[in-house]
Protein backbone atom coordinates (compact mmCIF):
# COMPACT_ATOMS: atom_id res chain seq x y z
CA UNK A 1 0.00 0.00 0.00
CA UNK A 2 0.94 3.40 -0.77
CA UNK A 3 0.79 6.05 1.52
CA UNK A 4 1.79 9.63 0.86
CA UNK A 5 1.78 12.60 3.00
CA UNK A 6 0.66 15.94 1.49
CA UNK A 7 1.66 18.87 3.25
CA UNK A 8 0.03 22.26 3.50
CA UNK A 9 0.28 23.97 6.86
CA UNK A 10 -1.15 27.54 5.96
CA UNK A 11 -5.24 28.31 6.35
CA UNK A 12 -8.07 26.97 5.11
CA UNK A 13 -7.93 28.65 1.86
CA UNK A 14 -4.16 27.80 1.11
CA UNK A 15 -5.67 23.72 1.68
CA UNK A 16 -8.62 24.45 -0.30
CA UNK A 17 -5.93 25.38 -3.31
CA UNK A 18 -4.42 22.58 -2.99
CA UNK A 19 -7.74 20.24 -3.41
CA UNK A 20 -6.60 19.70 -7.11
CA UNK A 21 -2.84 18.35 -6.39
CA UNK A 22 -4.52 16.01 -3.33
CA UNK A 23 -6.84 15.00 -6.02
CA UNK A 24 -3.61 13.94 -8.15
CA UNK A 25 -1.98 12.54 -5.74
CA UNK A 26 -4.89 10.39 -4.51
CA UNK A 27 -5.83 9.23 -8.01
CA UNK A 28 -1.92 7.20 -7.68
CA UNK A 29 -1.86 6.02 -4.37
CA UNK A 30 -3.39 4.10 -1.78
CA UNK A 31 -4.07 6.61 0.45
CA UNK A 32 -3.52 10.04 1.72
CA UNK A 33 -2.53 11.96 4.97
CA UNK A 34 -3.22 15.75 4.54
CA UNK A 35 -0.83 17.27 7.11
CA UNK A 36 -1.98 20.45 7.62
CA UNK A 37 -1.92 23.47 10.35
CA UNK A 38 -5.07 23.87 13.09
CA UNK A 39 -6.18 26.82 10.63
CA UNK A 40 -6.74 24.49 7.74
CA UNK A 41 -8.19 21.50 9.42
CA UNK A 42 -11.84 22.59 8.69
CA UNK A 43 -11.27 22.82 4.63
CA UNK A 44 -8.70 19.62 4.84
CA UNK A 45 -12.27 17.45 5.85
CA UNK A 46 -13.86 18.60 3.04
CA UNK A 47 -11.17 17.45 0.59
CA UNK A 48 -12.04 14.46 -1.72
CA UNK A 49 -9.29 12.24 -2.18
CA UNK A 50 -8.18 12.94 1.58
CA UNK A 51 -8.26 9.45 3.61
CA UNK A 52 -6.87 10.88 7.43
CA UNK A 53 -5.52 14.83 8.53
CA UNK A 54 -2.90 15.12 10.92
CA UNK A 55 -2.59 18.71 12.62
CA UNK A 56 0.61 19.90 12.94
CA UNK A 57 0.60 24.14 14.33
CA UNK A 58 4.39 24.84 12.45
CA UNK A 59 6.52 27.39 14.04
CA UNK A 60 7.87 28.33 10.32
CA UNK A 61 4.73 28.69 8.78
CA UNK A 62 1.74 29.44 11.60
CA UNK A 63 1.03 33.29 11.63
CA UNK A 64 1.31 32.97 15.45
CA UNK A 65 3.73 30.79 15.90
CA UNK A 66 4.88 28.91 18.57
CA UNK A 67 8.32 28.79 19.63
CA UNK A 68 10.63 25.81 18.49
CA UNK A 69 11.27 22.99 21.15
CA UNK A 70 13.05 19.97 21.09
CA UNK A 71 10.41 18.12 22.94
CA UNK A 72 7.53 19.35 20.63
CA UNK A 73 9.84 18.27 17.62
CA UNK A 74 10.51 14.64 18.81
CA UNK A 75 7.23 14.52 19.51
CA UNK A 76 5.99 15.61 15.93
CA UNK A 77 8.99 13.15 14.01
CA UNK A 78 7.58 10.45 16.22
CA UNK A 79 4.26 10.93 15.17
CA UNK A 80 4.64 11.69 11.42
CA UNK A 81 7.07 8.52 11.51
CA UNK A 82 4.38 6.33 13.09
CA UNK A 83 2.34 7.10 9.83
CA UNK A 84 5.04 4.71 7.66
CA UNK A 85 4.19 7.10 4.97
CA UNK A 86 6.02 6.35 1.69
CA UNK A 87 6.87 9.98 0.36
CA UNK A 88 5.94 13.34 1.00
CA UNK A 89 4.44 16.03 -1.14
CA UNK A 90 5.28 19.26 0.66
CA UNK A 91 3.73 22.33 -0.63
CA UNK A 92 4.33 25.88 -0.25
CA UNK A 93 3.77 29.58 -1.69
CA UNK A 94 5.95 31.24 -3.27
CA UNK A 95 7.23 33.06 -0.14
CA UNK A 96 7.95 29.89 1.83
CA UNK A 97 10.66 27.70 2.43
CA UNK A 98 10.16 23.83 2.23
CA UNK A 99 13.47 22.83 3.78
CA UNK A 100 12.60 23.02 7.63
CA UNK A 101 9.62 21.14 6.65
CA UNK A 102 11.36 18.71 4.89
CA UNK A 103 14.41 18.29 7.75
CA UNK A 104 11.35 17.20 10.02
CA UNK A 105 10.07 14.42 7.40
CA UNK A 106 13.35 13.15 6.80
CA UNK A 107 14.22 12.92 10.56
CA UNK A 108 10.76 10.86 10.55
CA UNK A 109 11.98 8.52 8.00
CA UNK A 110 10.33 9.61 5.11
CA UNK A 111 12.28 8.02 2.22
CA UNK A 112 10.92 10.31 -0.78
CA UNK A 113 10.43 14.49 -0.27
CA UNK A 114 8.92 16.34 -3.28
CA UNK A 115 9.20 20.11 -3.09
CA UNK A 116 9.48 23.23 -4.79
CA UNK A 117 12.51 25.33 -3.06
CA UNK A 118 15.02 28.70 -4.48
CA UNK A 119 17.53 27.62 -2.01
CA UNK A 120 19.76 24.49 -2.88
CA UNK A 121 18.33 21.27 -0.90
CA UNK A 122 20.85 19.10 -0.67
CA UNK A 123 19.57 15.60 0.76
CA UNK A 124 16.52 17.08 1.85
CA UNK A 125 14.40 16.94 -1.32
CA UNK A 126 14.77 13.86 -3.73
CA UNK A 127 13.00 16.18 -6.34
CA UNK A 128 12.80 19.66 -6.13
CA UNK A 129 11.68 22.06 -8.59
CA UNK A 130 13.07 25.26 -9.22
CA UNK A 131 10.42 28.61 -8.42
CA UNK A 132 11.29 32.16 -10.34
CA UNK A 133 11.04 33.69 -13.41
CA UNK A 134 11.65 31.59 -16.46
CA UNK A 135 12.88 35.01 -18.52
CA UNK A 136 15.30 35.69 -15.79
CA UNK A 137 16.61 32.09 -15.37
CA UNK A 138 16.05 29.69 -17.75
CA UNK A 139 16.44 26.99 -15.43
CA UNK A 140 13.52 27.52 -13.63
CA UNK A 141 10.73 24.97 -13.98
CA UNK A 142 8.06 26.92 -11.76
CA UNK A 143 6.83 30.03 -12.51
CA UNK A 144 5.95 32.40 -9.62
CA UNK A 145 3.21 33.58 -11.37
CA UNK A 146 1.28 30.57 -11.44
CA UNK A 147 -2.29 30.74 -9.84
CA UNK A 148 -1.85 28.60 -6.19
CA UNK A 149 -3.92 25.81 -7.63
CA UNK A 150 -1.61 25.12 -10.48
CA UNK A 151 1.98 25.41 -8.42
CA UNK A 152 0.12 22.42 -6.13
CA UNK A 153 -0.53 20.61 -9.28
CA UNK A 154 2.70 21.02 -10.53
CA UNK A 155 4.65 20.26 -7.89
CA UNK A 156 1.92 16.90 -7.62
CA UNK A 157 3.01 16.01 -11.17
CA UNK A 158 7.02 16.32 -11.03
CA UNK A 159 6.29 13.71 -7.70
CA UNK A 160 4.63 11.33 -10.81
CA UNK A 161 0.66 12.29 -9.87
CA UNK A 162 -1.55 13.58 -12.43
CA UNK A 163 -5.72 14.21 -12.03
CA UNK A 164 -7.47 11.62 -13.50
CA UNK A 165 -9.58 12.22 -16.78
CA UNK A 166 -12.30 13.77 -16.41
CA UNK A 167 -11.09 15.81 -13.53
CA UNK A 168 -11.09 19.38 -14.87
CA UNK A 169 -8.51 20.30 -12.26
CA UNK A 170 -10.73 23.27 -10.32
CA UNK A 171 -11.40 23.54 -7.02
CA UNK A 172 -14.00 20.84 -5.05
CA UNK A 173 -15.65 20.32 -1.75
CA UNK A 174 -17.60 17.57 -0.29
CA UNK A 175 -20.96 18.68 1.46
CA UNK A 176 -22.38 15.82 3.06
CA UNK A 177 -25.95 16.15 3.87
CA UNK A 178 -25.83 17.18 7.41
CA UNK A 179 -24.00 20.62 6.58
CA UNK A 180 -26.48 20.59 3.89
CA UNK A 181 -29.08 20.14 6.48
CA UNK A 182 -28.05 22.32 8.83
CA UNK A 183 -27.72 24.86 6.13
CA UNK A 184 -30.93 24.63 5.12
CA UNK A 185 -32.69 24.82 9.20
CA UNK A 186 -29.99 28.28 9.62
CA UNK A 187 -31.38 30.02 6.56
CA UNK A 188 -34.66 28.65 7.74
CA UNK A 189 -34.96 29.92 10.68
CA UNK A 190 -33.68 33.20 9.55
CA UNK A 191 -36.76 33.21 6.86
CA UNK A 192 -34.56 32.45 3.76
CA UNK A 193 -36.75 31.12 0.88
CA UNK A 194 -35.59 32.21 -1.81
CA UNK A 195 -32.70 33.47 -3.83
CA UNK A 196 -30.02 35.64 -1.78
CA UNK A 197 -26.26 37.01 -2.40
CA UNK A 198 -23.87 36.39 0.26
CA UNK A 199 -21.76 39.10 1.56
CA UNK A 200 -18.56 37.67 3.74
CA UNK A 201 -17.09 40.80 4.86
CA UNK A 202 -14.38 39.77 7.12
CA UNK A 203 -10.81 38.35 6.57
CA UNK A 204 -7.98 36.55 8.42
CA UNK A 205 -5.69 39.43 7.61
CA UNK A 206 -6.91 42.73 8.08
CA UNK A 207 -5.33 44.12 5.04
CA UNK A 208 -7.70 42.36 2.91
CA UNK A 209 -10.82 43.21 4.36
CA UNK A 210 -13.35 45.94 2.81
CA UNK A 211 -13.60 48.41 5.68
CA UNK A 212 -16.54 47.73 8.35
CA UNK A 213 -18.52 50.99 7.04
CA UNK A 214 -17.99 49.95 3.28
CA UNK A 215 -19.19 46.55 3.73
CA UNK A 216 -22.55 47.93 5.33
CA UNK A 217 -22.95 50.12 2.56
CA UNK A 218 -22.53 47.22 -0.11
CA UNK A 219 -24.72 45.31 2.11
CA UNK A 220 -27.32 48.15 2.20
CA UNK A 221 -26.74 48.60 -1.77
CA UNK A 222 -27.48 45.12 -2.53
CA UNK A 223 -30.61 45.08 -0.30
CA UNK A 224 -31.88 48.29 -2.65
CA UNK A 225 -30.96 46.80 -5.54
CA UNK A 226 -33.45 43.81 -4.63
CA UNK A 227 -31.34 41.68 -3.38
CA UNK A 228 -31.65 39.14 -0.11
CA UNK A 229 -28.38 39.45 1.31
CA UNK A 230 -26.97 37.13 4.03
CA UNK A 231 -23.75 37.84 5.65
CA UNK A 232 -21.80 35.35 6.71
CA UNK A 233 -18.59 35.11 9.40
CA UNK A 234 -16.42 33.29 11.45
CA UNK A 235 -17.26 32.86 15.32
CA UNK A 236 -14.79 35.36 16.04
CA UNK A 237 -16.43 38.42 13.32
CA UNK A 238 -20.37 38.43 15.18
CA UNK A 239 -20.06 42.31 15.89
CA UNK A 240 -18.89 42.67 12.35
CA UNK A 241 -21.16 40.28 10.81
CA UNK A 242 -24.20 42.08 13.26
CA UNK A 243 -23.21 45.73 12.31
CA UNK A 244 -22.80 44.98 8.42
CA UNK A 245 -26.51 43.42 8.87
CA UNK A 246 -27.45 45.65 10.67
CA UNK A 247 -27.00 48.20 8.06
CA UNK A 248 -30.06 46.84 5.69
CA UNK A 249 -33.10 48.22 5.99
CA UNK A 250 -36.25 46.81 8.07
CA UNK A 251 -34.02 43.85 9.59
CA UNK A 252 -34.14 42.36 6.19
CA UNK A 253 -30.04 41.67 6.27
CA UNK A 254 -29.67 38.21 7.26
CA UNK A 255 -26.57 37.67 10.11
CA UNK A 256 -25.47 34.01 9.90
CA UNK A 257 -22.02 34.99 11.61
CA UNK A 258 -21.00 32.50 13.67
CA UNK A 259 -23.52 30.12 13.04
CA UNK A 260 -22.62 27.82 11.11
CA UNK A 261 -19.88 24.73 10.54
CA UNK A 262 -17.51 25.34 7.99
CA UNK A 263 -19.27 22.47 6.17
CA UNK A 264 -22.72 24.21 6.15
CA UNK A 265 -20.96 27.17 5.44
CA UNK A 266 -20.14 25.44 2.03
CA UNK A 267 -23.77 24.86 1.81
CA UNK A 268 -25.01 28.36 2.41
CA UNK A 269 -22.07 29.80 -0.36
CA UNK A 270 -23.06 26.82 -2.56
CA UNK A 271 -26.98 28.34 -2.72
CA UNK A 272 -25.64 31.81 -3.13
CA UNK A 273 -26.19 33.93 -6.72
CA UNK A 274 -23.36 35.17 -5.95
CA UNK A 275 -21.12 35.62 -3.09
CA UNK A 276 -19.22 38.70 -2.36
CA UNK A 277 -16.26 38.53 -0.32
CA UNK A 278 -12.03 39.56 0.37
CA UNK A 279 -9.17 37.34 -0.53
CA UNK A 280 -10.15 34.90 2.60
CA UNK A 281 -10.79 31.31 2.87
CA UNK A 282 -14.74 31.66 2.15
CA UNK A 283 -13.46 33.07 -1.58
CA UNK A 284 -12.19 29.89 -2.49
CA UNK A 285 -14.97 28.08 -0.49
CA UNK A 286 -17.02 29.29 -2.81
CA UNK A 287 -14.97 28.66 -5.91
CA UNK A 288 -15.28 25.05 -4.41
CA UNK A 289 -18.88 25.27 -4.93
CA UNK A 290 -18.58 26.46 -8.41
CA UNK A 291 -20.13 30.17 -6.89
CA UNK A 292 -19.50 33.15 -8.73
CA UNK A 293 -17.15 36.08 -6.94
CA UNK A 294 -17.02 39.37 -6.69
CA UNK A 295 -13.90 39.41 -5.02
CA UNK A 296 -12.64 42.14 -3.21
CA UNK A 297 -9.13 42.05 -3.87
CA UNK A 298 -6.38 44.01 -1.91
CA UNK A 299 -3.05 44.10 -3.74
CA UNK A 300 -0.98 42.96 -1.22
CA UNK A 301 -0.72 39.34 -2.82
CA UNK A 302 -0.59 39.32 -6.31
CA UNK A 303 -4.37 38.54 -7.48
CA UNK A 304 -2.57 36.10 -10.46
CA UNK A 305 -1.71 33.77 -7.67
CA UNK A 306 -4.58 34.16 -5.33
CA UNK A 307 -8.30 35.20 -6.73
CA UNK A 308 -10.76 32.94 -6.69
CA UNK A 309 -10.17 30.14 -9.38
CA UNK A 310 -11.90 28.35 -11.83
CA UNK A 311 -15.18 30.40 -11.49
CA UNK A 312 -16.67 33.39 -13.36
CA UNK A 313 -15.11 36.28 -10.77
CA UNK A 314 -14.72 40.08 -10.96
CA UNK A 315 -11.95 41.98 -9.28
CA UNK A 316 -12.67 44.51 -7.35
CA UNK A 317 -9.75 46.94 -5.84
CA UNK A 318 -7.07 49.39 -6.87
CA UNK A 319 -3.98 46.50 -8.00
CA UNK A 320 -1.87 49.32 -8.44
CA UNK A 321 -1.89 50.56 -4.49
CA UNK A 322 1.07 51.81 -2.92
CA UNK A 323 0.64 48.71 -1.04
CA UNK A 324 0.69 46.59 -3.88
CA UNK A 325 3.00 43.08 -2.90
CA UNK A 326 3.86 44.27 0.20
CA UNK A 327 2.54 40.88 1.75
CA UNK A 328 1.17 43.46 4.89
CA UNK A 329 -0.87 42.09 7.25
CA UNK A 330 -2.32 45.66 8.30
CA UNK A 331 -2.75 48.18 5.99
CA UNK A 332 0.44 50.19 5.48
CA UNK A 333 -1.36 52.97 3.79
CA UNK A 334 -4.08 55.97 5.21
CA UNK A 335 -7.94 55.08 4.43
CA UNK A 336 -7.30 51.70 3.36
CA UNK A 337 -7.55 53.06 -0.63
CA UNK A 338 -7.21 50.00 -2.33
CA UNK A 339 -10.12 48.51 -0.88
CA UNK A 340 -12.31 51.49 0.48
CA UNK A 341 -12.59 53.02 -2.90
CA UNK A 342 -15.03 50.13 -3.96
CA UNK A 343 -18.48 51.41 -3.13
CA UNK A 344 -21.87 50.08 -2.92
CA UNK A 345 -22.84 50.50 -6.24
CA UNK A 346 -19.95 48.79 -7.92
CA UNK A 347 -20.57 46.15 -5.44
CA UNK A 348 -23.89 45.97 -7.15
CA UNK A 349 -22.68 46.14 -10.78
CA UNK A 350 -20.76 43.61 -10.11
CA UNK A 351 -23.32 41.33 -8.92
CA UNK A 352 -25.93 42.23 -11.94
CA UNK A 353 -22.85 41.26 -14.16
CA UNK A 354 -22.45 37.91 -12.34
CA UNK A 355 -25.54 37.28 -12.12
CA UNK A 356 -27.58 38.50 -15.15
CA UNK A 357 -24.65 39.31 -17.55
CA UNK A 358 -25.61 42.78 -17.53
Amino acid sequence: MTRVLVVRLDSDGDVLLSGPAIRAVAAGADEVVAVVGPKGRQAAGLLPGVDAVVEWRCPWVDGEPPPVTQEDTDALVDALAALDADEAVVLTSFHQSPLPTALVLRLAGVPRITAASVDYAGSLLDVRLRPGDPALDPTVDLPDDLPEAERALAVAARAGYALPDGDDGRLAVTVDAAARDEATAVLAAQGVDGPYVVLHPGASVPARAWSPHRAAEGAAALAAAGHRVVVTGAPGERALTAEVAGAVPDGRGVDLGGRTSFGALAAVLAGAGVVVVGNTGPAHLAAAVGVPVVSLFAPVVPPERWAPYGVRRILLGDQDAPCRGTRARTCPVPGHPCLDAVRGAHIVDAVARLMYGE
